[in-house]
């Protein structure tokens, strides 16, 4: 099994040098315990309340490979601490990434704690999901039942919605505003018909539609 080496500091003193090598010497110690390949060693000078890190988020990259799957850390604290540390053991538990730490000689051990909060943050991700996809279908129903045809209007539906559309259904959106809806529910709508567009995507592209026209307008007055 392939695994990546992750230590830290928390400041650049000159002393913390010692501390990071002696982390890897520790943890390559540990990988051969375990008879894991070690595939990359990243260290960095961080604070362990910061998620938006280097270091970490390289880590966080290298284990979204398919044949890497595990994370040797000295402690849990090395990996975070405070609402860093919890955001960051939910992302690796998602990507059921293993953790072995010095401290445990093994797999981490989560508290009871822990475990629980972990619990109620994917609890709380799943309902927030599936309140999403509520929100695109009310958009879906409302806009057809105010007389909106999407199978007449929109293109490329059963294109894979994988990639970003940079193109955005202006006619749409128009008769959509027209209709009654509001900006985010004409962008949760479209996405529920292929297009990722954004609230703030659908409102400028409304604005400059209406510019247009105005500008139109006036050039037609004066002649």
């Amino acid at each position: 099994m392939k695994a990546v080496i992750y230590c830290r500091v928390s400041t650049d003193k000159e002393a913390q040098e010692t501390s990071l090598k002696r982390q890897e010497e520790e943890l390559m110690q540990l990988a051969k315990m375990h008879n894991f390949t070690v595939c990359e060693v990243i260290s960095e000078k961080a604070s362990g309340y910061e998620v938006d890190r280097e270091g970490i988020l390289e880590v966080l990259e290298l284990l979204k490979a398919e044949d890497v799957s595990t994370l040797l850390i000295q402690d849990e604290t090395r990996l975070g601490r405070g609402n860093a540390r919890i955001a960051l053991l939910h992302a690796l538990n998602k990507e059921k990434v293993a953790i072995y730490t010095i401290s445990h000689q093994g797999q981490l051990q989560l508290s009871e704690a822990d475990s629980m909060l972990l619990n109620i943050i994917s609890l709380v991700e799943e309902h927030q999901r599936k309140l999403h996809n509520a929100k695109i279908k009310r958009g879906m129903k409302r806009a057809v039942a105010n007389g909106y045809h999407p199978e007449h209007n929109l293109k490329n539906q059963h294109v894979n919605s994988g990639r970003e559309r940079k193109e955005v259904p202006i006619e749409e959106i128009v008769q959509l505003r027209n209709n009654g809806l509001t900006f985010a529910e004409i962008a949760v709508t479209l996405k529920g018909f292929g297009y990722k567009v954004s609230k703030a995507t659908v409102h400028r592209r409304y604005q400059e539609y209406c510019d247009d026209q105005g500008e139109l307008l006036a050039k037609k007055q004066e002649i």
